[in-house]
């Protein structure tokens, strides 16, 4: 197995229950199954060694290869070019209907030769587990059944397929408009496998075309950038959990925030804060059906009471998994030796235990949203709301972890007293709108306490900025958010300062660090690269500044960070390159917002 692919070297397909990342050299190095946050069964992305992969190449020659989406879908290509003929490699996980209750977990790869001859090899090495289990491997009729402790899978080929141990290959010749068909299929507890499956590929590739495109057209974007903004909104779908309407922040883990460093985290989960982001992208984009789901499943965990955790870290947390319940513990894969050496190898998330009071702030921004556009919310929902705005009343003052989770002393952080703010500035605006209950003269007291200490406590009048957190001698590229959730009017001279502080302390060249981690100790050894978030949130502050032509400057160079087909994972580094999990819905959702605010301000 070669050396990693550089993070963004890499393509996204899913079935929106799980997602597998396939390299530019068309090897499938990241596949969890049967569910986003399942285990590894393709995991070499983290272990080139151990952690398995599906390879496919062209055996003669040194092809160049090149990969793009099969256009207004998530089925990638990837070409193999020889001086002896082309092949394309068609890979796409098949959805023919949205909440098909039919609905089979399948991995299609379909190699066609378009041009002269080429001699195409697989190598399936499928490693359960995170590479700790070994497969059992069984010819059947037409193909292979790959079984081990908690995951069954029937491989199916139009070709034949030999079994060594616990690898499966095979080697084809093909001349033009010739093709070979693989499919791998997640089977149900003992469901058999289907051996006929390739024989119905064209069929699935029509179907998973029309699927995407019907979605996608439903899209109310046709703004100036359109290509980066539909691409992002695909991505997020990719990223949507279809069954129980959760989004979660990214289909990977321990992509490490920069090479052989040790900030490297479990993001397959449901982030409050991500995923409020993401709904609000979602309805200014149009695609209603999607926030409805998700709203459905933010309801549930709004409804949810603990009492031992209400008092300590309050009644929601700051992640989940996909059902909604708490990730596992944090746990280190000491046998994984981690991209490029970049250890530790974790799954699950500590963050879940940490006090994070933002998430209330966004939480509730994006209640108000749908509630605004929507049909609006129930009353059982009101009631469930104003239960959470009681804890944040008597908790709001408290020192926590901050929207960038800390794992140093809790501070307290502007952005959280920010969000805070948010939380009680939208509740007042939804009872008001919609007529509903609530004590609005004591959310009034609170609400203007909280922007008093802003003012006040985060405010420095020698450096002219809001600074990270109470006391801080350092900045926070958080509070770029404040005319964003209309805390203050974008031209306030106190925001414009900031902006400039931020602007001499933080950006380089368009590109934001969040904050200065050797001056603001976060509880961690390492540094880490630009965050692309924060870069796009730069772009909305111009924006609402009127600083406009700056503004189209920085969304145009951040579009150059995109890796070839429009995706971006977490942060940035020095050279440009990929770094953190990929692709990250937090940054295709900030992308989103950035372009269509942007665009209205430019006009047609």
């Amino acid at each position: 197995m070669p050396d990693q692919l550089p993070i963004a070297d890499h393509g996204l397909i899913g079935d929106l229950r799980t997602c597998a990342l396939v390299g530019s050299d068309a090897t499938v190095d990241w596949f969890c199954a049967p569910r986003f946050d399942s285990p590894s069964v393709f995991g070499a992305l983290l272990d080139a060694e151990k952690g398995g992969a599906w390879t496919l190449e062209v055996v003669d020659g040194e092809p160049r290869t090149l990969q793009f989406y099969f256009p207004d879908t998530n089925i990638l290509v990837t070409r193999f070019l020889t001086e002896e003929g082309v092949a394309e490699v068609h890979d796409f996980m098949p959805i023919l209907a949205a909440h098909d209750p039919d609905h089979r977990q399948r991995l299609v790869r379909r190699v066609v030769c378009v041009r002269g001859e080429v001699r195409v090899r697989t190598r399936v090495d499928a490693r359960p587990d995170y590479g700790r289990a070994e497969p059992r491997l069984t010819e059947i009729d037409g193909g292979v059944l790959i079984e081990a402790d908690g995951v069954r899978l029937g491989l199916a080929a139009s070709t034949g397929l030999a079994v060594d141990g616990t690898v499966v290959t095979a080697e084809v010749g093909l001349s033009g408009g010739d093709e070979v068909l693989f499919v791998l299929e997640v089977l149900d507890g003992d469901a058999d496998p289907h051996p006929g499956d390739t024989d119905s590929t064209t069929e699935l590739f029509d179907g998973t075309t029309a699927f995407w495109r019907q979605w996608l057209a439903r899209s109310t974007y046709r703004g100036r950038w359109r290509e980066m903004v539909e691409r992002s909104a695909l991505t997020l779908k990719l990223l949507t959990h279809e069954p129980s309407g959760a989004v979660i922040a990214a289909p990977t883990t321990s992509l490490p925030e920069k090479i052989g460093g040790a900030r490297n985290w479990d993001y397959r989960y449901v982030w409050i804060r991500d995923a409020a982001f993401s709904l609000y992208a979602l309805l200014r984009l149009g695609f209603t059906d999607e926030a409805a789901s998700f709203m459905e499943w933010l309801s549930e965990r709004m409804g949810e009471r603990d009492e031992e955790r209400d008092k300590t870290l309050g009644p929601l947390r700051v992640c989940y998994d996909i059902d909604g319940n708490a990730p596992g513990e944090e746990v280190e894969l000491d046998h994984l030796s981690g991209y490029r050496d970049s250890k530790p190898v974790r799954v699950g998330n500590l963050a879940v235990h940490q006090l994070q009071l933002d998430i209330y702030g966004e939480l509730i921004d994006s209640v108000y949203l749908f509630n605004k556009y929507g049909p609006g919310i129930s009353h059982d929902a009101w009631a469930d709301l104003r239960r959470l705005l009681d804890w944040l009343m008597d908790n709001w003052e408290r020192p926590d972890a901050g929207m960038w989770e800390i794992r140093d002393d809790p501070k307290p952080h502007t952005t959280s007293r920010l969000m805070c703010w948010v939380a009680i500035e939208r509740m007042m605006r939804t009872a008001r709108q919609r007529g509903l209950p609530g004590d609005l003269s004591g959310w009034a007291e609170v609400r203007d306490r909280i922007t008093e200490r802003i003012m006040t406590a985060s405010w420095d009048d020698e450096v002219g900025a809001f600074m990270q957190y109470e006391g801080a001698d350092t900045l926070d590229a958080g509070v770029l958010l404040m005319p964003m959730v209309k805390f203050v009017a974008p031209n306030d001279p106190r925001f414009v300062s900031t902006l400039a502080a931020i602007e001499d302390r933080l950006v380089s060249d368009s590109l934001v660090f969040r904050y200065d981690v050797e001056a603001s100790p976060d509880g961690l050894d390492g540094s880490e690269g630009t965050f692309s978030l924060c870069s796009f949130w730069y772009v909305e502050a111009l924006t609402r500044l009127g600083r406009l032509d700056e503004a189209r400057l920085a969304l145009e160079k951040m579009f150059t960070y995109a890796n070839h087909l429009g995706l971006y994972a977490e942060q940035v580094g020095l050279a440009g390159d990929q770094l953190g999990n990929f692709p990250q819905a937090f940054t295709h959702l900030s992308l989103i917002s950035a372009a269509i605010n942007l665009d209205h301000e430019l006009g047609s």
